[in-house]
């Protein structure tokens, strides 16, 4: 019954990102065509209950946004990070051996626990991502939060 209910979990946790990645609007696609302005990208710094450090790329302009209003305090809605974890180093955040998927990236004010993860633990288990450690890959570090923007590398 534990399992069934820890995969029916998971499976939602995993619908719930899905929404995340529908395909683009008609207006977001012209968007990233040649012609038109260009995506802009933003970094953020997050931190977990053990104080690491782990670093975020945001290219949607409304997370951007709702990113640089919990760093000054504008806002405690949603102050948390879901994504679906990429497993190899990004330039931007080199200490660590996976990275987040910007186009994933959503906030949250509260998770299912089979996406729950700090920084090291996901670090430590990387290579068991993806099974019933943080199904599709969907992380959701429920002590997550941004503490600073970075300047774009």
């Amino acid at each position: 019954m534990r399992r069934m209910l820890m995969k029916a979990v998971g499976l939602a946790a995993v619908g719930v990102l899905a929404l995340a990645t529908a395909q683009p609007t008609q207006a977001e696609t012209l968007g990233r065509q040649p012609g038109h302005a260009a995506e802009s990208s933003a970094y953020f710094v997050m931190t977990d209950v053990t104080h690491e450090q782990f670093v975020i790329k945001l290219t949607k302009p409304e997370d951007i946004e709702h990113a640089r209003e919990l760093v000054t305090g504008e806002t405690t809605d949603r102050p948390h990070v879901v994504a679906r974890i990429v497993k190899r180093t990004a330039p931007y955040n080199p200490r660590w051996s996976f990275h987040t998927n910007p186009d994933t990236t959503q906030f949250f004010d509260q998770a299912f626990e089979v996406c729950d993860a700090t920084i090291p633990y996901v670090e430590d288990n990387v290579d068991e991502a993806g099974g019933p450690f943080l199904p599709g890959l969907v992380w959701c570090d429920w002590s997550s939060r941004l503490i600073r923007e970075i300047p774009a590398l």
